[in-house]
């Protein structure tokens, strides 16, 4: 039996990286998403406000976000193993060294930049890497699910997280996510691969083998120079604003002040943290959906839809809180998730459609304003509870802000000419 037919017999490599990189981003997910449901521990043991501590949080979801086009450029220089590893070190680091703090700017420093350089480092940039290098056969559906691994981090992470910092308190539970992500660490080194050729092997469904590309000094540049031509292209900018109010409406707010509003209520944080959850398990759903239906109908039409309704409901939900979970609370939760993060594959799309072959770039930089987006919306929602007592007013403007959204998102133009290619 030759070597070829022996490893063809085997699991093939592609499928035990894609594996460790959804455990990657499953992490990621968890430790990105845990700082909302210690906002009122922190403010009870620290005193400090919910702004000063939501500030944390936003500076978390812009590195998250700005960070992902130069992580990009970083694994083609030293490879997505090392990039990965050390970015679950810092996480590590930035979530355990926060039991040791005790002034605000520490929170910032920890939570905001170690974690969030750390989990931006593990963002879509880096599922469009390794799908791009190992999977040729099953890359649509290989890229959908590690989309979807966001939800299932928050689904696993978000309830334990609360329930420790309920019953033992916040340090244990950053101390588990500490170990969490130090524990993945040594699964990254052994299964994830740079390459196919480094294991002497094709991509999965490859024809023929390609030899692995050389380091890439000028990747960094190269992000930087499709930014900047970009920017010129009134497309570029309804995307970027499209999806910065996404961001804002999804991690910044949801994400980041579902579980206090609720608690505000009277809801227990870990019933709050639970009903969070469940939006993870229908934003798989969605996401799925999505992106069978961006292959049928028009993506700008999608977004459109998406957006109106996500503002809809945005501006019924101060109307559905109250200290048990009623029907009209479940359907929110249910419709939310659904509409979490089906506006990625649309989006995509149309950045693939208006800009050729540099469509994935485009998409980081628009991925990059839904990240800042969110970090204002975080800060935003956090400083209207701190003046006026209520979230109502952050509900009732970022539904607003998604109907806004819905409008730039019909504005697009469709394609009747040949692609931007920014080049």
């Amino acid at each position: 039996m030759t070597q070829l037919e022996v490893r063809t017999r085997r699991v093939h490599w592609a499928w035990w990286v894609a594996g460790v990189s959804f455990l990657a981003l499953l992490g990621a997910a968890g430790f990105r998403a845990a700082p909302g449901v210690l906002i009122d521990p922190l403010h009870q043991e620290f005193g400090w406000s919910r702004g000063t501590i939501s500030s944390a949080v936003s500076v978390n979801l812009v590195l998250y976000g700005v960070i992902a086009p130069f992580a990009a450029a970083l694994m083609e220089r030293l490879g997505m193993r090392k990039v990965v590893a050390s970015a679950l070190v810092l996480v590590a680091a930035g979530s355990g060294l926060t039991v040791f703090m005790t002034e605000s700017w520490q929170l910032i420093l920890f939570w905001g930049i170690f974690v969030g350089v750390g989990t931006g480092s593990m963002s879509l940039a880096f599922v469009a890497t390794m799908t791009s290098r190992w999977f040729v056969k099953h890359r649509g559906l290989v890229s959908g699910v590690l989309t979807a691994a966001g939800a299932t981090g928050q689904l696993i992470f978000l309830p334990l997280v609360a329930a420790m910092a309920t019953d033992i308190g916040w340090r244990p539970a950053s101390l588990v996510i500490a170990g969490v992500a130090l524990l993945v660490v040594p699964v990254v080194w052994i299964f994830l691969r740079d390459h196919p050729g480094h294991v002497g092997t094709t991509a999965l469904g490859a024809e023929t083998a390609e030899p692995p590309p050389a380091p890439n000094k000028g990747a960094a540049r190269r992000a930087l120079q499709v930014l900047g031509k970009s920017m010129r292209s009134g497309t570029f900018w309804l995307l970027a604003g499209g999806f910065a109010i996404c961001g804002a409406s999804t991690n910044g707010l949801v994400g980041t002040h579902f579980v206090p509003a609720a608690h505000d209520h009277g809801i227990p944080m870990t019933t709050a943290a639970g009903l969070l959850a469940l939006v993870g398990i229908f934003d798989v759903a969605g996401t799925i959906f999505s992106g069978w239906l961006t292959d049928r109908i028009d993506p700008r039409w999608l977004l459109g839809a998406y957006y109106a309704l996500r503002g809809g409901s945005l501006m019924l939900l101060p109307g559905l809180f109250a200290p048990t979970v009623e029907p009209p609370m479940w359907a929110f939760i249910i419709f939310y998730g659904l509409d979490w993060v089906a506006t990625v594959p649309p989006t995509l799309a149309l950045c693939r459609d208006k800009f050729g072959m540099t469509g994935p770039i485009v998409f980081g930089w628009v991925f990059a304003s839904h990240q800042l987006g969110a970090a204002f919306a975080a800060t935003a929602a956090g400083a209207t509870r701190d003046h006026t007592g209520s979230y109502d007013i952050a509900w009732y403007a970022a539904g607003l802000l998604c109907l806004a959204a819905a409008l730039m998102s019909l504005l697009i133009r469709k394609t009747r000419t040949p692609r931007v290619e920014v080049v």
